[in-house]
């Protein structure tokens, strides 16, 4: 019993797990992957109603779009034991693991999976990894760690809401919604641990979900540094990250003029095009979009084409559709 990996998501959605209702609105969202929630967005009294809705949609959404994931309780939480043996059966494309104080935590949570897989009849190694790697002062301090730590870690991701109750803060962001300081740090590190780690890195939620000029500056500004997709508290968020992490015409068509001028060259590891030298990272940037590119095509569901507000918009269409 086992599920589709999924590709590095452009969205991720949260869903509480204890609200039949949205999980149900949640299928239709649009997501590249869907997070049900067992730890922040669910009070402790329906833990167990929670485990138990999140195994029910599971089941239910095997084998079909989009991936689903689990954000379990963090691991010195006894309700993470009982979250893994619930869902672990109904087989999460991955776990998102919460309030990483090191990878040693990742590497715990592995351990945990490679025991319990075969019991349950889940193929080995087949439930991916998510750490929130900044809810704790100690997962700051730690990020350069999470290379080789388990070849279950699939992506990484930050949170700036823990981390500033931790710190005492009375908030994570200034009067025009810009991240303060120690936010925008511990955002930069993340991103540099996770090209460390070889793995995508995957940017925090916008928690303000009626404000979607901040959630587009937010987004662009991700998919600029680097990040692969972005967390999204609501359905109404998913639209617009979908769009601004797929790649414009434009960028597909420089990727490939980049491919095949190396391919022209080869060996070269430097060479000249339009006036610019480029070198093998350029290469390395170009073959990611095409590969993303292919992906979305592959779907038949993104045409993918410039726009006046700034990006690319992207219009639906049937796979059928010239």
């Amino acid at each position: 019993m086992e599920r589709r990996s999924a590709a590095t998501p452009r969205s991720m959605l949260f869903v509480p797990g204890d609200s039949e209702r949205k999980l149900d609105n949640a299928r239709g969202a649009e997501a590249d992957a869907l997070i049900v929630d067992l730890e922040d967005a669910v009070d402790r009294s329906r833990k167990a109603d929670a485990r138990a809705l999140a195994a029910e949609f599971l089941r239910d959404a095997r084998d079909r779009a989009p991936a689903v994931w689990v954000r379990i309780n963090p691991l010195d939480d006894p309700e993470s034991r009982a979250d893994l043996d619930a869902v672990l059966p109904a087989a999460p494309d991955g776990l998102v693991l919460p309030k990483v104080r090191s990878a040693d935590d990742v590497a715990r949570l592995s351990t945990l999976l490679d025991a319990l897989e075969p019991r349950v009849g889940t193929r080995a190694g087949s439930t991916a990894i998510l750490p929130i790697t900044t809810e704790t002062p100690a997962g700051v301090f730690a990020l350069g760690r999470y290379a080789g730590a388990s070849p279950r870690l699939a992506m990484m991701t930050w949170g700036a809401e823990d981390l500033s109750a931790a710190l005492g803060a009375e908030t994570a962001v200034d009067a025009d919604g810009e991240w303060l300081p120690p936010y925008q740090l511990v955002r930069s590190l993340c991103l540099l641990a996770a090209a460390d780690a070889s793995v995508p890195a995957i940017d925090t939620v916008h928690t303000d979900f009626v404000d979607e000029t901040r959630l587009l500056h937010q987004a662009l500004a991700a998919k600029r540094d680097g990040f692969a997709g972005k967390l999204a508290i609501h359905p109404a968020q998913v639209g617009a990250l979908n769009e601004i992490f797929t790649p414009s015409r434009e960028e597909i068509e420089r990727a490939r003029t980049v491919v095949a001028a190396f391919a022209a060259w080869p060996g070269a590891g430097v060479i000249r095009l339009d006036g610019r030298m480029l070198d093998r990272p350029h290469l390395v940037r170009a073959r990611r979009v095409l590969a993303l590119a292919e992906r979305l095509a592959g779907t038949g569901t993104d045409e993918f084409r410039t726009t006046g507000h700034g990006e690319r918009t992207i219009r639906s269409r049937a796979p059928s559709e010239d």
